[in-house]
């Protein structure tokens, strides 16, 4: 049985109980750590949610309104129907839905104009520190926007392409340039042709991304839109400006600058961590800065190695972790509940943070054991940090400041609170979209999509499903993430994923070739086979590891290319999306995005909406004759394999294929 290390205070115990721990006692749950370190910070993430209970109903249901200062108001059937101003439960679900979606929004789309304005001063020449990488992909897009290219330096295109790019958060009917056209340019040459027609009809083309996210939060003062259909329209809107605007975006940008993954093999788990090494770990989602990081540790390891250690050890948190695992194979520490437990393993000797995810406590955690938080962005700030402003210009200057700020903490370790977990295990990951159609070349050079398109039609692959997002403290323990892949592999379904899922599955051992001879079904074990001996492997994983929180637009652009080959819309493939732990405003966005595609999405914690019974009918019913897209609500991973299940095999059904 689990005992949570946080809940023993032995020092001796802890040990004894450490050296008999053989079973899933330790993985993918931070293993255990000496919590007698920890009694200056009195509480960890399992602690705090726990004092919290119970969580307040109004809230989880979403009938909750703090729209104005008249309130705060709370639905109470039979008793309160109404807030203050009128509003019905219908009306403040929405509402309350749409902000969320549009905070999360936000999210992406600054992550994404961080990428812009980087391979602006690039272009410029302002940035030595960096370069463009995927030149091939730069061009593909230039092109597609109606760039010239022929004959022009890279960097003067790069500059045409980022004004093209900035066109999508300035854009006013014309005001600028005429060929701006209506709405987003990044949407215009991502999108399916099916469903930018679908978006049109509805109405909900995004304009403008900055001017959409602005929009939501007067739309939702009191004395605005009370129309709950016409909310959740703008829910679709803004998961579009998330999906294009912030994922897409980031993605492509990121691709050029720092190249395009391609198959990689490291490790995963707090057991990466190096008591010999100094271990700097970089955490936050924006891998500009800790690119740089990796490439100035590798440039400073003689000097670590000159205060006794054997030199410098970089890992991940989150998906700036996951960043650099793609491109460099640098090892994965953990998920967002593992922030902290990096830190009580004692060799933590310096956290870097960008944005996102990133727990205000880490810093009382700290303060506990040597660690220095440092942080970074000028609105990300933590009182107990470190802030040393990261700007591209001054790239270098910066990550040697700091690399060499955690190689002189070294020295400052306590050995009596040093505690690493042995638990570690292999990864594989980088399937980029172009990385997928790369091992498949191996097989088909001429056609290779043609080769998984033959295996969904053949019931060899028997759909495809992309698992996504957060861990939360409210369900970790059911080790949904884990449980909800096995149970689809195992009926011969593909599974692709990103952000702390594949943190998740990485740990369970689900991303690598032996996982597929393990938990796979014979059908889809057998096509992996094929790929993976093409590609000098036993296997291709089982689940493959696609990326961060912004590459869930990799599987938005799979999906669209298996939709364009097979000459369907994306609501009509036997696909679907999951969201099993969801946590951050951005999953929301997310979700929205996925919801607006046509994508059926399963959501767990059950989101709150439930204190409206229109709001939840149309999400889970009505809006599948919309956009095509619908919720499903389940909350164990047996449950929602069976509903996940049940729609592929509906939309096979429809489709004609082999049942």
């Amino acid at each position: 049985m689990y005992i949570p290390f946080y809940l023993i205070s032995n020092e001796k115990e802890v040990n004894k109980i450490a050296k008999k721990s053989k079973n899933d006692s330790a993985k993918g749950k931070g293993a255990w750590i000496n919590s007698n370190s920890l009694k200056k910070a009195k509480r960890l993430v399992f602690d705090r949610f726990e004092a919290q209970q119970p969580q307040c109903t109004f809230g989880r249901n979403g009938i909750c309104c703090k729209n104005c200062f008249s309130g705060p108001c709370r639905i109470i059937p039979g008793k309160a129907d109404y807030g203050v101003c009128g509003a019905t439960a219908d009306v403040i679900v929405a509402r309350n839905l749409l902000r969320h979606a549009g905070a999360g929004a936000t999210c992406h789309t600054d992550h994404a104009k961080e990428t812009v304005l980087a391979l602006y001063e690039i272009a410029e020449g302002r940035a030595p520190g960096y370069g463009i990488k995927d030149k091939d992909k730069l061009l593909f897009f230039a092109k597609k926007l109606g760039i010239k290219t022929s004959g022009r330096p890279i960097k003067a295109i790069a500059r045409d392409l980022v004004y093209e790019i900035l066109e999508d958060f300035r854009r006013q009917q014309g005001l600028f340039i005429k060929k701006e056209g209506t709405y987003l340019n990044w949407l215009r040459i991502r999108a399916t042709k099916e469903r930018i027609k679908t978006w049109a009809k509805l109405g909900i083309l995004p304009v403008n991304a900055d001017a959409e996210t602005s929009h939501i939060l007067h739309q939702t003062t009191m004395g605005c839109d009370a129309d709950p259909v016409d909310l959740l329209l703008s829910v679709m809107r803004i998961g579009l400006v998330d999906g294009y605007s912030g994922l897409t975006l980031a993605t492509d940008i990121q691709d050029i600058i720092f190249g395009t993954p391609m198959p990689v093999k490291s490790e995963a788990n707090l057991g990466v961590l190096k008591e010999d090494c100094v271990n700097i770990v970089v955490h936050g989602h924006v891998p500009i800065l800790s690119e740089k990081i990796v490439e100035w540790a590798k440039k400073l390891n003689n000097t670590a190695k000159r205060v006794g250690a054997k030199g410098i050890n970089v890992v991940g948190i989150c998906c700036t972790g996951i960043e650099v695992l793609m491109r460099q194979g640098i090892p994965i520490a953990g998920h967002v509940l593992q922030q902290e437990m990096a830190i009580a393993t004692g060799v933590c000797d310096l956290m870097i943070v960008d944005l996102q995810c990133i727990y205000p406590a880490v810093a009382n955690i700290a303060q506990c054991y040597h660690t220095k938080i440092v942080t970074t962005i000028d609105y990300v700030r933590i009182p107990g940090a470190i802030h040393i402003p990261f700007e591209v210009d001054k790239a270098d200057e910066t990550a040697k400041k700091i690399v060499k700020l955690a190689i002189g903490n070294f020295k400052n370790r306590k050995k009596n609170k040093i505690f690493i977990p042995k638990e570690k295990a292999e990864v594989w990951a980088g399937f980029s979209v172009e990385a997928i159609i790369g091992a498949l070349k191996k097989v088909n050079p001429k056609d290779p999509l043609k080769l998984l398109v033959d295996a969904i039609k053949s019931g060899d692959v028997y759909g495809v499903v992309g698992i996504v997002g957060c861990r939360n403290p409210k369900v970790w323990e059911m080790k949904f993430h884990e449980e909800l892949t096995k149970l689809l592999i195992k009926r011969n379904i593909l599974v692709v994923g990103t952000g702390c899922w594949a943190h998740a599955a990485a740990q369970e051992g689900l991303l690598t070739p032996e996982a597929t001879e393990k938990y796979a079904g014979s059908k889809l074990k057998k096509f992996l086979k094929v790929i993976g001996q093409a590609n000098g492997l036993p296997a291709l994983p089982p689940a493959l590891h696609m990326g961060s929180c912004v590459d869930n637009s990799r599987i938005g652009v799979l999906l669209g290319m298996l939709a364009d080959y097979m000459k369907v819309p994306i609501p009509m493939l036997p696909v679907a999306c999951s969201a099993p732990e969801y946590m951050a405003e951005k999953a929301v966005a997310i979700a929205s995005f996925f919801l607006a595609l046509g994508l059926t999405v399963h959501i767990n914690p059950v989101p709150p909406v439930t204190g409206s019974e229109l709001v939840t009918k149309i999400l889970t019913k009505d809006l599948e004759e919309i956009t095509g897209g619908k919720v499903l609500l389940a909350e164990t991973p047996e449950k929602a394999a069976k509903a996940i299940i049940a729609h592929i095999r509906k939309k096979r059904k429809e489709l004609g294929l082999r049942m």
